[in-house]
């Protein structure tokens, strides 16, 4: 059982992180994004497409860091994946959703998503095709921290890096003019504009920050699992379910909710068999509405 607790923490990180992002587009931008998992996908492909470079340029970047799996070449290529992403999100709302926007109509900006998921997904598998990639082919040894718990050194990063970018984004909201601006955004936009608060700006930190955290997200599951284009397909139930769970709009909402979900689906297994875990985030949502139609920490209307 501990190892199931300890692969779901792994797993929620990574959906929390996605999660947050799609949250903020949700609460600020007030569309559901069915795109926002892509931006997983094309964070992770671009980290690839860097460790590449970095690899063709100069044939001593591939070390390691101690025990880990990665190096210097790694954590460059996640930088420039981060700025890949947020500038794929800027490209897509200039080009998509900006326009659609100016109607008012919620379910176009809904379908214009899935058409956005789509393009992207058949972008990345014309440019990499099907095969699953890796950052790294060195074999690991697990670490014991517990009786009846082994996690490998990558997977200790991954999760405590997560609890740092949460941290840090818990800070920005909460203590810089353009957190509190976004906060006063997704609470009521038009007292925000008459406020003096530049929503296009607002907007565009939305993209920023979401597309990149999306893509940290996607780089950490290609460093625990693999890399491949139906990676977001795979993991967008699992981020709503996080995002409604916790509560539309908020960001520790998102979290707990992402954890939760990590850790059901993981736990779920012992019980049933693995064919039915893409159904775990349902019940979850189901269970969790029932009780709190909200989510978990959502405000009433």
């Amino acid at each position: 059982m501990l190892q199931h607790i300890a692969d779901g923490l792994l797993t929620g990180a990574i959906v929390s992180l996605g999660a947050i992002g799609l949250t903020l587009t949700m609460n600020i931008l007030r569309f559901a994004n069915f795109g926002h998992s892509e931006f997983l996908t094309w964070g992770a492909y671009m980290a690839f497409v860097g460790i590449g470079l970095i690899g063709a340029i100069d044939t001593y970047a591939g070390g390691s860091f101690g025990p880990l799996s990665f190096g210097w070449a790694l954590v460059i290529s996640m930088a420039v994946a981060v700025l890949a992403t947020a500038a794929l999100a800027l490209v897509l709302d200039s080009v998509v959703f900006k326009r659609l926007r100016r109607s008012g109509n919620e379910m176009t900006l809904i379908f214009a998503s899935f058409g956005v998921a789509l393009l992207v997904r058949s972008v990345l598998l014309l440019m990499f095709g099907h095969d699953p990639k890796y950052y790294s082919r060195d074999i690991q040894m697990s670490v014991e921290l517990l009786p009846g718990m082994r996690v490998l050194p990558d997977q200790m990063f991954v999760l405590g890096c997560t609890l740092v970018l949460m941290a840090g984004l818990h800070a920005f909201m909460t203590h810089t003019r353009t957190g509190i601006a976004m906060r006063a955004v997704s609470e009521n936009v038009d007292l925000a504009r008459l406020n003096g608060v530049d929503t296009g700006a607002i907007i565009r930190w939305t993209w920023i920050i979401g597309g990149g955290l999306a893509a940290i997200a996607g780089v950490f599951y290609g460093m625990t699992v693999q890399i491949r284009p139906e990676l977001g397909f795979g993991l967008i139930l699992p981020l709503f379910a996080a995002t409604i769970v916790g509560g539309t709009g908020s960001i520790l909402g998102a979290v707990i909710g992402g954890f939760i979900v990590g850790l059901a689906e993981n736990l779920a297994i012992m019980v049933l068999p693995s064919g039915y875990k893409p159904a775990i985030p349902f019940l979850v949502i189901l269970i969790v509405l029932y009780v709190r139609p909200n989510g978990l920490f959502g405000e009433r209307p």
